[in-house]
């Protein structure tokens, strides 16, 4: 603790801050009844009830005038001036080693006229709000209480309802947990129902608790104190109308937190104005940022912030608000798109939504794959929110602007959740041309995570779509779309067939870029069926026109395609210098996909030149990221090189014996 100067004296203050409900109040409590021993002098308790919804919170008279009846002032006796009051509290206070615990305070003007002013006193200060002022005054120690870790959850519902009983049901017990999700009065009022019936099973609670959509009236409680619906909604009536409004509207945020730009458009209000708001809303500390510019909620509050959004805001200016953040993410995700891929087709939005603020300030490929890697969950949760609500042009259109980051990051997984809400959405709404291309790039989603069974059958759904349109160009991709993943398992022969189908249908429709990548195909699946001077020719007709249009991805693909050939047939030096070559072009635009494929092969040459530490570098790196990618069957191989190379070390190398 450190002694801190409190302006007419010298005081300890200790500011607990927290959501309604947290236990700010009991653990204030806890430590005055541990540590009375320190405080000789007595014990002065106060609830301010700052955000008491049955009326105004206490003024500061009123609580000097307990406090001097606690110190044994007569009524009859009580100064009439409210100064003479408080001079009278300080000087009763003054050398006494004394506890002040102010609890529930709702502003440091409510709770600074109860400052004792000896150095001899310590204060306790509960709050919803951060009391910047006390802090910044006063010098007062801020302690943030946040949710229970998931150990120290268990341990307040053994030490209620004893070890055997949750012992009985582990499964259940783990279902409570996450239902309360930490919340000191969340568990509280668990344990408290399960206390009052001992002989019912915790699985019957656990099925009330678990249906989410009823969470906080399963919680609630006949006692205000112990209803969360009630104590949040102390904290959400103090609240200006604007951040009342913000609060409302936070609960329709897709994902686990939400970035102050996105909550300007759900909002609907210029970034400041907002910025403002989500500050009044962190020191009522109903959302927190745990990440600088990134706020989140309990899910409990959140639970509440909704039920306040479906009572209180009509149905339509909740859609208008979800539709201005799916705006928000869709357009500010095209930006981010066309910086990692400006060869890429464009996505047509339509109209920009009214009071949506995509960002405008993504200044080039850092920038991109940074707002990228911070709202990727938000992105994904938010186009399962265009899912549900039935908003299916913008499901597929948030699939197609993920699907660079999904590719070059090494998300498959993702990539595949995107891509299957996007199918979903395709089919529900009927459009044969988007089904075709939702499905094809699900069919490859699909490959790319070895599930090759569902990848053939939605390829081959979505060129019987084409074929039966007439659409040339969607049987070409559909071809294509097809050798890769009939090469990702391992059938050479017949991705070799659709990449040679699909290049003439890119001739014939004369689209130079995707010519390009299907004679990259062509060109690998030749070599990988030992047709090397086959294989040649068309590789490095791909190279030069990769080049030519500006096609960074597929330049580096082809490169390891031509660094495999090199290896293949023995050219050890050139295939050193086309995977080098492969790794820095997918270096320069971030593509770890590409990344791992041009390490891997590196790492081969290194070892058939004689060069063990630079292929183990290359192995090691690559392995990490074929984790990271789950490419499992990727994974496995480097790792049996790797074994290898060591096995070859330790045969050259055997340990010295002492005789």
């Amino acid at each position: 603790m450190t002694v801190l100067d409190g302006g007419a004296g010298t005081v300890m203050i200790f500011a607990i801050a927290g959501a309604g409900g947290i236990g700010k109040t009991a653990l204030a409590l806890h430590w005055a009844h541990c540590n009375a021993d320190r405080f000789p002098d007595g014990q002065l308790y106060i609830d301010l009830r700052g955000f008491d919804p049955s009326g105004a919170p206490m003024t500061p008279v009123t609580a000097i005038r307990g406090f001097l009846h606690s110190l044994g002032v007569d009524p009859a006796d009580m100064p009439a001036d409210v100064d003479v009051q408080a001079a009278l509290y300080r000087s009763l206070t003054a050398g006494k080693r004394m506890l002040v615990v102010l609890d529930n305070a709702r502003d440091s003007a409510q709770m600074i006229p109860l400052l004792p002013g000896s150095p001899t006193c310590t204060v306790i200060v509960t709050s919803r709000n951060r009391l910047p002022g006390l802090i910044d005054r006063y010098g007062a120690e801020q302690l943030p209480l946040g949710v229970l870790a998931e150990a120290d959850a268990r341990a307040v519902l053994a030490a209620r309802l004893g070890e055997d009983r949750l012992a009985a049901e582990p499964d259940t017990v783990e279902r409570l947990l996450a239902c309360c999700g930490g919340f000191p009065l969340a568990l509280s009022i668990v344990a408290g129902r399960a206390t009052a019936h001992p002989r019912f099973p915790l699985a019957r609670l656990a099925a009330e608790l678990n249906a989410t959509t009823n969470r906080l009236d399963a919680l609630d409680d006949d006692e205000p104190a112990a209803n969360l619906s009630a104590v949040f909604s102390w904290s959400y009536a103090a609240l200006p109308p604007p951040q009342a409004e913000v609060f409302r509207l936070l609960g329709l945020a897709a994902g686990p937190d939400v970035s102050a730009a996105a909550a300007a458009s759900l909002a609907g209000l210029p970034d400041a104005e907002t910025g403002g708001l989500l500050r009044g809303l962190e020191r009522a500390s109903l959302v927190q940022q745990d990440v600088a510019g990134r706020y989140q909620m309990h899910d409990l509050i959140r639970a509440y912030a909704i039920e306040r959004a479906e009572r209180d805001e009509p149905r339509d200016r909740r859609e208008e608000a979800s539709r201005r953040l799916v705006d928000f993410y869709l357009r500010t995700a095209r930006a981010g798109d066309r910086l990692l891929e400006p060869q890429g087709g464009d996505v047509d939005l339509g109209r920009p939504v009214i009071g949506a603020r995509p960002l405008t300030d993504l200044a080039d490929m850092a920038d991109a794959w940074a707002w990228f890697d911070a709202e990727h969950v938000c992105l994904l949760a938010t186009q399962q929110m265009a899912l549900d609500l039935g908003w299916d042009p913008l499901v597929w259109q948030l699939a197609r602007v993920l699907d660079t980051f999904h590719a070059r990051r090494g998300h498959p997984h993702s990539r595949l959740t995107a891509w299957r809400a996007a199918a979903l959405a395709a089919q529900r709404s009927g459009t044969p041309a988007m089904e075709a291309l939702t499905r094809r790039r699900l069919g490859l989603a699909c490959a790319n995570v070895g599930q090759h069974g569902e990848a053939l059958e939605e390829l081959h759904r979505a060129l019987e779509l084409a074929e039966s349109s007439g659409d040339l160009d969607g049987q070409a991709h559909a071809h294509e779309s097809l050798a890769r993943a009939w090469g990702d398992g391992g059938d050479d022969q017949r991705a070799w067939e659709h990449a040679t189908h699909a290049l003439r249908l890119f001739r014939e429709t004369r689209d130079v870029m995707w010519e390009a990548e299907a004679l990259n195909i062509v060109g690998r699946h030749a070599a990988q069926l030992g047709r090397y001077d086959e294989a040649r020719a068309p590789l490095l007709d791909a190279l030069v026109l990769c080049r030519r249009y500006g096609n960074p991805a597929g330049e580096a693909d082809t490169l390891t395609s031509l660094g495999r050939l090199a290896y293949s047939t023995g050219d050890d030096a050139q295939a050193l210098d086309r995977y080098q070559q492969a790794l820095d072009v997918a270096r320069s635009m971030g593509d770890a996909w590409q990344e791992a494929d041009a390490l891997d092969g590196l790492g081969q040459a290194y070892a058939r030149l004689g060069r063990p530490n630079e292929s183990r570098r290359s192995w090691q790196r690559a392995l990490e990221l074929y984790r990271s990618q789950h490419r499992r069957a990727d994974e496995t191989r480097v790792e049996q090189r790797l074994t290898e190379l060591d096995d070859r070390a330790a045969e050259s190398d055997p340990p010295s014996r002492s005789g």
